[in-house]
């Protein structure tokens, strides 16, 4: 995600020259100005991207300058008229700390405005033993990566569901009954004394992932490590459902009689699954995951599944190979769906935490395609 690709024409939500959308309007410009890199934009293109006049560009621009968003950054030849000035994202204007929370671990990462990770932590968790000694944790971890840094926009946590991110309040957690009715966001932002996103690790990861496609359309991200879950990209946008529930993948009932899960029911693909992996058979994991894949694939009809968490980064070929021999095997369609590891690797989860807190500023909190991006 720190890698910013040429620009090229912006065909999302045109701007429109309304007072009331001015904040709109500069998320336009600004994930325009992203996109751009090194390269940089002139005014006139941005007018000519995003339908805005370059009039309302001119006023949104001097206003990011004035905060220090954005800087100029050399001129460039025009085919007419005097060289056009090119402008930059200062991407040290502002940071974002993802902080993912495991079972058993920590992982938290400081990220810039163009998506880079300048610095990260990683440390021991134990989930299971109470809110003061977890926030604790996360209290010094993020203290350690922000100590020289005064341009900290917030913090984004991404940790287990159920739980509901409008509100940053958990909810009957997998495993962890303790936490239930716990109100993250606001205990950890008063700890903090900053602003604090909340989402379940799944759909974390997947903004992450969403932000660097180069195009719209569906996919899954499942999510197999100390538990399993899955993230959903439908029509291009982030889908958490209607009461924050969706995803839930791993508890979906794949044999009545199966061994029991951690939620209390029988069968679930993350009891089989994990049991498969806690005996060494990593194939049948594999292929268990394929089947509530393949399940996911005929009910949404999504382009693409990939894979990632600790359990998938110990032996991502076995788990894409197992996975798609399922689909495949199931397909009832002529399109062909791909299966693939994630891109990330272990900060996948805490890079997607940051984007929590940064996506908004670009206008891409839930329309996670950026349009100008190749």
């Amino acid at each position: 995600m720190g890698d910013v690709n040429p620009i090229a024409p912006h065909t999302g939500t045109p701007g429109v020259n309304l007072p009331a959308l001015r904040g709109h309007n500069a998320a336009l410009v600004l994930d325009l100005l992203r996109g751009s890199g090194e390269e940089g934009i002139s005014r006139l293109e941005i007018a000519e991207r995003t339908g805005l006049t370059p009039q309302a560009v001119s006023k949104i621009v001097s206003r990011l300058r004035e905060e220090g968003l954005v800087v100029e950054a050399g001129r460039r030849a025009s085919t007419g008229g005097k060289p056009r000035t090119v402008l930059r994202l200062a991407p040290g204007a502002g940071h974002a700390v993802g902080v993912q929370l495991d079972r058993d671990a920590l992982v938290a990462v400081l990220m810039d405005l163009s998506g880079a990770v300048v610095a990260e932590r990683h440390a021991p968790l134990d989930l299971g033993a109470g809110s003061d000694a977890v926030l604790s944790v996360v209290a010094r971890e993020v203290a350690a990566l922000t100590a020289v840094r005064e341009s900290v926009l917030g913090v984004g946590v991404a940790l287990p569901g159920p739980l509901d991110h409008r509100s940053g309040v958990l909810r009957q957690v997998t495993g962890f009954p303790e936490w239930d009715g716990f109100p993250l966001r606001d205990a950890l932002a008063e700890r903090l004394a900053a602003p604090v996103v909340v989402d379940k690790d799944t759909n974390a990861a997947t903004l992450g992932l969403a932000l660097a496609r180069p195009s719209g359309g569906s996919f899954a991200y499942l999510h197999l490590g100390t538990g399993l879950g899955a993230g959903l990209v439908l029509g291009g946008s982030l889908y958490r459902g209607d009461h924050t529930g969706a995803g839930e993948f791993g508890h979906q009932v794949l044999q009545l009689d199966g061994v029991r899960c951690s939620c209390g029911n029988r069968g679930c693909i993350e009891a089989l699954c994990l049991a498969a992996v806690a005996a060494g058979d990593l194939e049948s994991a594999a292929r268990m995951l394929g089947e509530g894949a393949a399940n996911l694939v005929g009910l949404l009809d999504i382009d693409l599944v990939l894979l990632g968490g600790r359990t998938v980064e110990r032996a991502p070929e076995i788990f894409v190979r197992g996975v798609s021999g399922v689909i495949g095997g199931r397909a009832r369609s002529a399109v062909e769906v791909p299966v693939r590891r994630a891109e990330g690797g272990g900060r996948l989860v805490a890079e997607g935490a940051a984007q929590l807190v940064l996506a908004p500023l670009f206008g891409r909190a839930n329309v996670a395609f950026p349009a100008n991006r190749n």
